[in-house]
């Protein structure tokens, strides 16, 4: 999101990023004050110290180097294999946790063919490509949303358990080779971090869903499983949401 909305500020000429101190520096040739606009713009809490250092070099990285590129393309195939997998299974066993967390490594997906695609491009495709992945990500969430909405008002059996608890930990165990092979990334460059932090979170949504099994086996209700699914259909829409409205912000810097 840092690198999207910098990319329209004229004189970027390299970021450097610790996401666990939340701080970014900036190599740039002109004034300061678009920089801070433009991240202030963000919502991600307002700049508290921006420091000038002259004399270093503003030489970008090699964000396409192989160490690199490789380890998102694993987390490619595993993501866009387990989405597959999952969505499969959620129709077959009737689980709307299942086809809710399919949907969200969709979104991973996505997010990762968006890292690799935005190389090199210009600012503009960037944003393009981040605005497509928005509205699909939104439109099938929605979509899922209203699909959780009338299986409330529709007589139906609960999900087979053990398929969705079985499932699920298929699911867990992709998202950790996801974190294996990420190891293998150098960390520090901002697309790394960030895809360390979504497959985090997925380990996350597939406990929740195994929990959701669970309560639906204990409770013999389905109630649960659409609270999950419902859950994660939120969590993937907000997630379009900020994609949109920063590729809106960006084309109006």
């Amino acid at each position: 999101m840092v690198r999207m909305a910098l990319d329209a500020v004229d004189g970027v000429a390299r970021l450097g990023f610790d996401l666990s101190a939340r701080t970014v520096d900036v190599f740039h040739e002109g004034p300061l004050e678009p920089i801070s606009e433009a991240l202030e713009g963000l919502r991600l809490g307002t700049p508290r110290a921006i420091e000038e250092e002259e004399g270093v070099s503003p030489v970008e990285p090699d964000a396409s180097a192989p160490s690199e590129r490789a380890p998102l393309l694993g987390a490619l195939a595993v993501n866009g294999t387990l989405f597959v997998g999952e969505l499969a299974a959620g129709i077959a066993f009737a689980s709307m946790g299942l086809i809710a967390d399919s949907l969200d490594m969709l979104a991973d997906a996505l997010v990762y063919s968006l890292s690799l695609a935005a190389v090199g491009r210009e600012a503009s495709r960037k944003r393009s490509l981040a605005a497509a992945s928005g509205y699909l990500q939104l439109g099938l969430a929605l979509a899922g949303l209203g699909e959780v909405v009338r299986r409330l008002f529709i007589p139906e059996t609960a999900p087979d358990v053990m398929a969705m608890i079985g499932v699920s930990l298929v699911a867990l165990a992709g998202n950790v080779l996801t974190l294996w092979l990420l190891r293998r990334a150098k960390r520090g460059e901002a697309h790394i971090e960030a895809s360390w932090i979504f497959t985090s979170n997925d380990v996350l949504v597939n406990l929740l869903v195994i929990a959701a099994g669970v309560l639906v086996w204990w409770s013999s209700s389905r109630l649960p499983d659409l609270i999950a699914g419902g859950l994660i259909f939120l969590i993937v829409a907000n997630g379009a949401r900020r994609i949109l409205t920063l590729s809106r912000q960006s084309d109006g810097a």
